[in-house]
């Protein structure tokens, strides 16, 4: 049973829930940037929630399968076409051996997931069939997909979910403008009152640069930090710190420059003060954001932190007993 890429797509990646115990080692978690869009596809074709599916960027690929299949297709609005005629999102669908995936213009969002009854069943490497570009890890040979490339599914022993629907409510949403939550850093006490005050009053654009590794943000005020005596150690940029782990979501800003909010392929640690981070609900929401799209910074608390996360589980347990029942 296997997938035939006949076209591969701007970026398509196979990805899980990502590579769990090796950060301190330096290799990332990797795994879907949109984990409830991930999870919500492989839900709806009754595979366990963190199997490998395939993470479609902006771009679309084209799949035929050499095997019936099931597949559903979340997160970002990237209409599908199976044997050219139009196939719902966010639903069970069944494919018949010799079937052709394609794809149209992206509408909104960033990465879809697509979800194959039986997982992407290539090999694990460290205990996850996450891609790590940047290591030359995980995925299908440690890379992007490429035409011509020929991916394993897995068996599937369960009853066929052939159209399953995600409710309306439970949909992931694709706002242009959003609102990010940040705890401040470490080092946000750095930068001067005004900057800190800019940093979180202006409206910041996504830059054309945004990937896996990091989602940089423009047209905001420059940030000035504070005159201080440079740490033995470290550089003369005054964003420049002793080495020091970066939390995913962490968020630096070289030369005070552009803030870049680190994202699940990102190096764990470096020498660039960590202003904030954002907070882990929000990072799904960062996935989706394509360029250009206007973005706020808003301050939270710890507390606040908790409660988004906690509001964040209880919307996938919703989810589970939404797909599961």
């Amino acid at each position: 049973m296997a997938i035939k890429v006949l076209q591969p797509g701007l970026a398509t990646t196979v990805q899980d829930a990502g590579r769990i115990g090796y950060y301190h080692l330096g290799i990332p978690l990797s795994g879907a940037l949109d984990q409830y869009s991930f999870r919500a596809a492989n839900l709806l074709v009754g595979n366990p929630e963190d199997a490998a599916t395939l993470e479609i960027t902006m771009l679309g690929p084209k799949l035929e399968f050499m095997h019936d299949a099931v597949i559903a297709l979340t997160g970002a609005n990237l209409p599908a076409k199976l044997d050219g005629v139009p196939m719902p999102g966010n639903q069970a669908v069944a494919v018949k051996a010799g079937g052709v995936l394609s794809f149209d213009f992206l509408k909104d969002g960033v990465r879809a997931y697509l979800a194959v009854a039986g997982g992407i069943d290539v090999p694990e490497v460290l205990g996850s069939r996450s891609t790590y570009t940047l290591g030359a890890i995980g995925g299908f040979c440690g890379r992007k997909l490429q035409a011509g490339d020929v991916l394993p599914v897995g068996a599937f022993q369960g009853p066929s979910h052939t159209g399953k629907k995600l409710p309306d409510h439970l949909k992931q949403a694709l706002p242009k403008q959003v609102q990010v939550r940040v705890l401040p850093g470490l080092y946000f006490h750095w930068l001067t009152q005004a900057s800190g005050k800019s940093f979180f009053e202006d409206t910041w654009r996504v830059g054309p640069e945004a990937d896996r590794i990091g989602y940089r943000f423009k047209h905001g005020h420059p940030l000035e930090f504070e005159p201080r005596e440079r740490p033995f150690g470290a550089g003369s940029d005054p964003s420049n710190i002793v080495d020091a782990g970066y939390p995913i979501g962490s968020i630096q800003v070289p030369g005070g420059l552009e803030p870049i909010v680190l994202h699940r392929d990102a190096v764990s640690g470096g020498g660039y003060a960590m202003i904030g981070t954002v907070i882990s609900a929000d990072m799904d929401v960062v996935a989706q954001l394509q360029p250009n799209f206007q973005t706020q910074f808003v301050a939270v608390d710890m507390a606040q932190a908790l409660s988004a996360r906690a509001k964040r589980n209880q919307r996938l347990a919703d989810l589970r007993q939404a797909l599961l029942n």
